[in-house]
């Protein structure tokens, strides 16, 4: 009788059928990780939106709050227009699976615009974030599950 060498076909698909099975249990948890890092990153960019605007606020009076836009531009600018407060990422609106907005309140004629409100939301929900998050002036970060987060949602604890 001859002696064999290496695997047979059972023994293969007894591997590989494993394997599956253990990507099949590891690709979910993978996927929740990645979007509850994407929801930190957009609290963390709520937060960094919000000391950019009051900075932006207490350094042109004249002007109050402003748009996403005028908060980046390159670093040591300094001008009304490109604050260099952000960086480009995240001034461009989007980043790490979500959008982000800042709208504003405009003041009457010759008076500083007197609130804003920033708002971060999922680019594809279910993959890159579930959850919807909202700021203004207050500093308090609000979400929502289901829909556009406002003023009057739950705070993050």
């Amino acid at each position: 009788m001859r002696k064999q060498k290496g695997f047979s076909l059972i023994e293969l698909l007894i591997v590989v059928a494993i394997i599956l099975i253990i990507a099949a249990i590891a690709i979910p948890n993978l996927l929740r990780s990645r979007m509850a890092a994407n929801e930190a990153s957009a609290v963390g960019s709520l937060r960094t939106i919000n000391t950019a605007e009051a900075t932006f606020a207490s350094t042109y009076p004249s002007i109050g709050f402003t748009s996403l836009g005028a908060l980046g531009g390159p670093t040591g600018s300094n001008t009304s227009v490109a604050a260099g407060l952000l960086d480009s990422v995240l001034s461009s609106g989007t980043k790490s699976g979500y959008s982000f907005a800042v709208a504003l309140t405009t003041g009457t004629s010759g008076n500083p615009n007197p609130f804003y409100s920033a708002t971060a939301k999922p680019v594809s929900v279910g993959q890159t974030g579930q959850r919807y998050f909202y700021s203004d002036a207050s500093g308090v970060i609000r979400y929502n599950t289901t829909t556009s987060a406002t003023s009057a949602d739950s705070s993050l604890q």
